[in-house]
């Protein structure tokens, strides 16, 4: 009776100290949509107890849209959600204090069919192309800018554009209904998967545009005064991420893994949308990486204007949180 008394109070202290453990570590909600594909590295954190081993809880919010998960960080409902740092600026001048820490420098392409005539910019004059994001969209600026600086002429001008959802964009080019489109990397996988060609990808645009390093557009975003009064938790987020981009980069038994997740019909698909993720990766972030943002800015300002910018005519200091660099 002693014996099992003894082993009841061991076990129960097992547990209490476990549990004691476990809520040391803050948690920290993330605000994502819900089929997003940073779902797919929250969940290599999470499966893969990162969050635990860098000193937190990770709990991820599934939204419906980019304006739910605005609308959530802004009304404290998450802590984090991924955006581009141009929001971030327009918000910091507005005088808001979100700041930003990279995830991906993924970005759009211009894709056409295998057999398509368009093997340049130059070759769009008068095709009709769709374009996913509208007409503020920071592929089709960039591009607009290469095609300015390249050929002369304005994408804007010279073609029909068609403004959608990525998906829907995908489907007219495969139904023939439109000649290119410039979509986002994931759907640009898709396609590339099922045959077609990439002409020029914005990560290309920006070196030919005299972008040196590279800049990633993506990152998690959260409130600057948080984050100092939480420093030691975003750090550890920020580890945890690290984490699991290395296990993305090096594991294609965990893409295997992340299958369902991806909704990838055939290996050529995942194959695919591995190998951009992968691709955009962000292998540094330091003052070469942020004193390209600046040019960056200034070509995306100089094609968006006020729609795009808002208040802010610069990178607006703060934009990027200091404590994260590698």
């Amino acid at each position: 009776m002693l014996r099992m008394l003894w082993g009841l109070g061991v076990g129960a202290s097992f547990l209490a100290a476990t549990a004691a453990v476990a809520a040391e570590n803050p948690t920290l909600k993330v605000g994502v949509l819900e089929f997003g594909t940073v779902n797919w590295e929250l969940d290599v954190i999470r499966h893969h107890a990162l969050d635990k081993a860098n000193g937190i809880d990770l709990h991820v919010v599934g939204l419906a849209s980019n304006q739910a998960t605005t609308i959530a960080l802004q009304a404290g409902e998450v802590d984090m959600i991924v955006s581009d740092w141009l929001w971030v600026t327009r918000q910091r001048a507005e005088g808001a204090d979100w700041t930003f820490v990279p995830y991906s420098r993924a970005v759009g392409a211009l894709v056409v069919p295998q057999h398509s005539p368009v093997r340049s910019l130059a070759d769009l004059k008068g095709r009709k192309i769709g374009v996913a994001g509208g007409p503020l969209d920071k592929s089709w600026l960039l591009l607009r800018a290469l095609a300015l600086k390249e050929q002369g002429f304005d994408l804007a001008g010279a073609t029909e554009q068609v403004f959608g959802a990525p998906p829907l964009l995908n489907k007219q080019i495969e139904d023939g209904r439109i000649d290119a489109v410039i979509n986002f990397w994931h759907y640009v996988a898709r396609l590339e998967a099922a045959g077609y060609r990439r002409v020029v990808g914005v990560e290309d645009a920006l070196a030919r545009l005299g972008v040196t390093s590279d800049v990633p557009m993506l990152g998690y975003v959260f409130a600057e005064t948080w984050a100092e009064a939480n420093r030691d938790a975003v750090l550890g987020f920020v580890a945890a991420s690290r984490a699991a981009k290395e296990i993305l980069k090096t594991s294609d038994g965990e893409w295997e893994r992340l299958r369902p997740a991806t909704r990838a019909g055939d290996d050529r698909t995942l194959a695919a949308l591995r190998d951009g993720y992968r691709a955009g990766i962000p292998a540094r972030w330091g003052d070469a990486e942020r004193a390209d943002s600046e040019t960056v800015f200034a070509i995306l300002a100089g094609l968006g204007g006020r729609n795009l910018i808002g208040k802010s005519d610069r990178l607006q200091s703060g934009t990027f949180w200091p404590a994260a660099t590698y």
